[in-house]
């Protein structure tokens, strides 16, 4: 059983005893601390929730909904749902904060609970340590019965943040329906199966063939969409000779495509296409994690803006982004933030801008794709053990490599030329990845075998 507490929320595994996995207990706990904080930090009792399709999620929910009640806090309840739509629900309703209950891309055993703040965007690293400072200290006092919240059940924001999509200036509903697009949807048998088709009628997509997108939680597969798990996605493309497939993770904050030949367009270059197509039509900076492809700086500089890298965490992209005015951002693994409808990844958004693009560009998937710098990023990962000093362990290797470009905002990132590694410490599982991009796979995989050598070199040493 596992229970990880972090800048991700409040994460952990059902089932077992409290304290270890997410438990009935833990998640009354860390629901009271929350809307307790939440109404502190905002004067109002108010809080949406929302969830994806996983098996836990109607008893996590119920738990959830019951708890802020108890607070006295009156709760928007938008049942099944995604991560970017509780995130533009949220300052629409005027709300404290949202609580979205996914484990994003992990197992069905896995539930968590997503924490937003009243802007609709997931909760500082200062304010997450002060809500787990109250759970600690258990500083929370419910209400009586004459001042109990309400629950309100909302059915209409799919329609809503759909509408908010259609009204993008960069979004080209006449475009894509010209297109007339054939499109293979991978939901994953989450809540994606329920706003993706939605959203491609409204774009004008009348070829739709689903895969997986009955929201009852049985994942058909790794919910990660990796190629790898995606092998009967790509095989439903060359069968139904689509112009391209569409996966998004449980939540739909994720997002990748297959090309109509069958082959991954990759996850990483999910950011890297949308971020071209917008640069194309603005000029401006972009943002996206030190883990993510250089690709993304190399399009941004074509383009005459200015590329900058945040630690990982899309909480970090989104300061990052803030703070240089960026325009479009987000992270590597299919994660699309586009500041013009909301700070979050959002990938009913990304599909809504890839789509324009790819109908304005008016070639097939994989030509877009070869248009694009050819990086490859090799990931690879070290399980942590008691006796290993991470923070030490990452020190040496700095002054193993100390004359080359290095940053040390989020463990330890070198550069060599246009070749990177990036050593870091998990936010949500006991490793530490690291991480290395070259232009081709044997680069990178080199890249990353020297790395790991040395930290076998260095931990003999020590």
């Amino acid at each position: 059983m596992t229970l990880i507490k972090s800048i991700s929320g409040i994460r952990g595994t059902i089932g077992g005893a409290a304290g270890d996995g997410l438990t009935p207990l833990d998640v009354v706990k860390f629901t009271s601390a929350y809307g307790s904080w939440a109404v502190k930090k905002s004067g109002i009792k108010k809080i949406v929730v929302g969830r994806d399709a996983r098996l836990s999620g109607t008893m996590v929910n119920n738990l959830v909904i019951g708890t802020l009640q108890g607070l006295g806090i009156d709760v928007v309840d938008l049942g099944l749902s995604t991560t970017p739509t509780v995130e533009v629900a949220v300052p629409l309703e005027k709300a404290a904060g949202g609580i979205i209950l996914t484990a994003s891309h992990n197992p069905k055993q896995w539930n968590a609970l997503k924490l937003l703040n009243a802007a609709g965007e997931f909760i500082s690293d200062t304010d997450g340590k002060e809500v787990l400072d109250i759970a600690e200290r258990s500083d929370f006092s419910y209400a009586d019965v004459n001042d109990l919240g309400t629950v309100s059940q909302d059915d209409s924001y799919l329609q809503k943040h759909i509408d908010m999509i259609l009204a993008l200036p960069l979004v080209d509903v006449d475009a894509i329906a010209k297109a007339n697009f054939k499109v293979v949807i991978d939901c994953v048998n989450s809540t994606g199966g329920i706003f993706v088709p939605a959203l491609l009628e409204a774009l004008g997509v009348q070829t739709i063939h689903k895969l997986f997108c009955e929201p009852d939680g049985k994942f058909p597969h790794n919910p990660e969409p990796l190629p790898e798990n995606l092998i009967d996605l790509s095989k439903e493309v060359l069968a139904k000779r689509a112009d391209l497939g569409i996966a998004v993770d449980p939540d739909v904050d994720r997002l990748c495509f297959v090309c109509e030949d069958g082959n991954m367009f990759g996850e990483e270059y999910t950011l890297v296409a949308v971020a071209d197509y917008i640069l194309k039509n603005q000029k401006g900076n972009t943002v996206s994690n030190l883990s993510s492809t250089r690709a993304l700086r190399d399009v941004t500089e074509r383009a005459g803006g200015e590329y900058n890298a945040a630690a990982v965490g899309e909480v970090n992209v989104v300061n990052q982004m803030k703070a240089t005015n960026a325009i479009i951002g987000g992270e590597g693994n299919g994660g699309v933030i586009y500041p013009e409808l909301h700070y979050g990844r959002d990938a009913l958004a990304g599909i809504a801008l890839f789509l324009t693009h790819l109908a304005k560009y008016g070639k097939p998937v994989s030509v877009l794709k070869s248009s694009y710098p050819n990086y490859f990023i090799s990931k690879n990962k070290i399980t942590l053990t008691p006796e290993m000093d991470i923070d030490s362990l990452l020190l040496k290797v700095e002054e193993k490599y100390k004359s080359q470009p290095h940053t040390t905002i989020d463990g330890l990132k070198i550069e060599f030329d246009k070749e990177w590694v990036h050593l870091r410490r998990s936010n949500t599982e006991p490793i530490i990845r690291i991480y290395s991009e070259g232009n081709s796979e044997t680069v990178a995989n080199n890249l990353a075998n020297k790395i790991i050598n040395d930290i076998k070199e260095i931990l003999k040493l020590s």
